[in-house]
């Protein structure tokens, strides 16, 4: 990177992997667990087989390791969350304040992610069981339509109501079971696969009309989602309608839309429609009847307003080695104990003699020494905890260390936290919009709530980068594809491949080296430096007394340069550059030569700007004209306003529509006299010829549009 002619602080270099940084992640996490939101349950989580761990849903893609891109399955663990679901309306609605400063690809990535839907809480009696199950309906006004009802398989309502069923039902449901648990969650909820699940034998009650509906255990419904159990209406939902098929189970019309009759066609009506074979809800359409259904389930007490949401807290805990060791140590007599801030960090153990190949437990238990402590709080033996923090965590607060990387004493400091965040300008990939970007905000918000910072969202803008390909592909070992950055350099200079990288395209987009040519930025290169070495006059020229043509083109630069670095159109800012070299060049070659003042002052331009992409050639020119360093300090000149006015324009006429002629005008010439030079040209009278005149507009001084009968 230094060879690269990045401007970086080298005094604020961190490294999450030392203690002294994930010292302050362990404070965050006592921060955290004071506060209610950093908690243990058990719970059936995402493993993968390749890394023997957890993931996060947020690291799951498509159903794989988004390390790896092994199969995904589940797996029954105590593990750590971050109650990130407590800020689920917060991280939702505070989007709306990035509007227009965020990619809003990034920004719906993030409301779908988070996934808020709004419906109502139902309570079904089940037969032999004590206490209802609560199910969770966006669509309560389809009520009457419930033909029967699914429980997610790997659910502990499943578990239990299976414990209760005939000996028959209990040994299909454990095959189902394990079948179930190999299946990832992108494949169960997957629209095109057979929907798999097994009658338990046992029956609900549906609370509007009484009837008995079959209980199932199935594939297609998660546990996490709402309680894990659902009312099938097969007549209005396209997954309940093919377990349904599939089953021969009944199939009730609720909402008449017109449509065919879904047992018949096979396909759901989902769309909106009047109520029918509803009872009391007949007749109303879609928003009434839901309001009409959960006043009367209010009423009864059978269910209630809910809202609900698509994200899950964050599982932290990892069954590896790097990470953060998590503070906390369990003790038979106090159960957790949270380890005092005092003695943070605790340090991983030596990893000499540990065996830290993947083995589904944290190779952490292995160091005795390091686990077996006394309890804190009562003085008696207890062990560590010996799970690793997911290291996402120490990208979600890192912003902030920056401000006192070498603190030993406190994470940030609260006054220049005030003072320098959140951060103005961020970039990073849109592959981390569900990660990263998701778990910062979290983080920012829950150190708002505790007094730590005074803002809310982290980055005040941000822009998503695209990646450098080489033939098409991303660049990899496996494919053969590599650019060294290093032999690049090499052959063509750092200046060069720094403009290439510019000028390639916005940053925002994916740009192929196979397509690009750092030998010609090069060039350009050496073209701009030679227009400096060929500029004759002295520093402080009066640049007044210059070619007034240059001076033009020098002032437009300088006035929508600034303009496309600040919306970060680097490539149109190099673009600019060239036109003004190209000018320069004319120029010098031309009646002004290099001894003109104006020469000076747009050479001087061209260093200035060129020392945000080519520094080295950049400041090599500025000191050829005369000037010490730093050019990257000189700063822009302002645009002189007088010099952004052309004093001839392109003025066009049109006769009918059709343009005839056009030539240069005087900026300031007036209706008159424009109308006066189009009847005089010989092109517009030639249109005209034989023709009768209905109407002539002027829109001095750029066009003539006249109209014939």
């Amino acid at each position: 990177m230094r060879r690269y002619a990045c401007s970086f602080d080298w005094d604020r270099v961190l490294i999450t992997s030392d203690p002294e940084y994930y010292k302050w992640n362990q404070w965050l996490f006592l921060e955290f667990y004071n506060k209610g939101l950093a908690y243990r349950k058990n719970s059936n989580v995402n493993w993968c087989p390749s890394c023997q761990t957890v993931l996060a849903n947020e690291q799951v893609v498509q159903g794989l390791c988004e390390r790896c891109d092994t199969a995904v399955t589940k797996k029954a663990l105590t593990q750590w969350y971050f109650k990130v679901t407590d800020y689920a309306d917060r991280l939702l609605d505070d989007l709306d304040t990035l509007e227009g400063a965020w990619p809003a690809k990034v920004l719906t990535m993030q409301r779908n992610w988070i996934g808020r839907s709004y419906g109502a809480e139902v309570k079904f009696e089940i037969e032999g069981r004590k206490n209802p199950i609560e199910v969770y309906t966006t669509r309560p006004d389809t009520l009457f339509g419930a033909t029967f009802m699914v429980v997610a398989a790997d659910s502990d309502l499943a578990a239990e109501l299976a414990s209760e069923a005939a000996p028959e039902v209990r040994i299909k449901f454990q095959d189902f079971l394990e079948e179930t648990k190999k299946t990832n969650d992108i494949d169960r909820l997957a629209t095109d696969r057979p929907k798999r699940g097994i009658d338990l034998g046992r029956f609900a009650i549906n609370p509007v009309n009484g009837e008995k509906l079959p209980i199932w255990a199935a594939d297609y419904v998660l546990a996490d989602y709402g309680t894990g159990a659902i009312m099938a209406v097969p007549a209005h939902d396209q997954r309940d309608l093919d377990f349904a098929r599939q089953n021969n189970l009944p199939v009730q019309v609720v909402v008449d839309t017109g449509e065919d009759d879904p047992s018949v066609s096979g396909v759901a009506t989902t769309g909106d429609g009047v109520m029918v074979n509803s009872g009391e809800l007949n007749g109303l359409k879609k928003i009434e009847a839901i309001a009409k259904i959960t006043e009367i389930l209010a009423a009864k007490g059978l269910g209630k307003k809910a809202k609900n949401f698509r994200l899950r807290d964050w599982l932290i805990s990892r069954q590896r080695y790097w990470g953060t060791p998590i503070p906390i140590v369990h003790c038979e007599t106090c159960g957790e104990v949270p380890v005092p801030a005092s003695e943070l960090p605790i340090k991983l153990p030596d990893a000499k003699g540990l065996d830290l190949s993947p083995k589904g437990t944290s190779p952490l238990g292995g160091a005795s020494d390091w686990v077996n402590v006394t309890c804190p709080k009562c003085g008696q033996a207890a062990k560590r905890d010996t799970d690793t923090m997911d290291t996402f965590v120490d990208s979600s607060w890192y912003f902030l260390r920056f401000l006192s990387p070498n603190s030993d004493t406190e994470a940030f400091p609260k006054e220049e936290a005030k003072k320098w965040a959140p951060v103005d300008q961020y970039v990073g990939g849109v592959t981390h919009a569900i990660l990263h970007l998701l778990y910062a905000r979290f983080f920012t918000k829950v150190l708002h709530d505790l007094g730590h910072v005074e803002f809310e969202e982290p980055f005040t803008r941000l822009l998503n980068q695209g990646m450098v390909l080489m033939n098409g592909s991303a660049m990899s070992k496996s494919r053969g594809n590599l650019v060294r950055l290093s032999e690049q350099l090499d052959e063509h200079g750092v200046d060069a491949v720094r403009l290439t990288m510019a000028f390639a395209g916005p940053p925002e987009d994916d740009i192929d080296w196979a397509d690009v040519s750092p030998a010609a930025s090069a060039k350009f290169l050496a073209r701009a430096w030679r227009c400096a070495k060929d500029v004759t006059s002295q520093p402080g020229v009066d640049f007044a007394t210059g070619d007034n043509d240059l001076r033009r083109a020098t002032h437009l630069f300088l006035k929508e340069f600034p303009e496309q670095i600040e919306s970060f159109k680097f490539n149109v800012g190099v673009a600019k550059i060239m036109e003004l070299v190209n000018a320069l060049r004319k120029a010098i070659d031309g009646s002004a030569g290099g001894s003109d003042p104006a020469v000076r002052e747009a050479a001087e331009t061209v260093a200035k700007a060129l020392s945000l992409f080519a520094p080295y050639t950049a400041e090599d020119m500025w000191q050829l004209l005369g000037h010490k360093p730093a050019v990257a300090l000189a700063g822009f000149a302002e645009p002189i306003a007088s010099l952004l006015v052309r004093d001839s324009l392109t003025a066009v006429v049109q006769v009918d529509g059709k343009l005839r002629d056009k030539f240069e005008v005087s900026s300031s010439i007036s209706e008159a006299e424009l109308e006066a030079l189009a009847m005089a040209s010989v092109n517009v009278q030639n249109a005209l010829a034989g023709k009768q005149i209905k109407n002539v507009i002027v829109r001095a001084p750029k066009l003539v549009n006249i109209a014939t009968a």
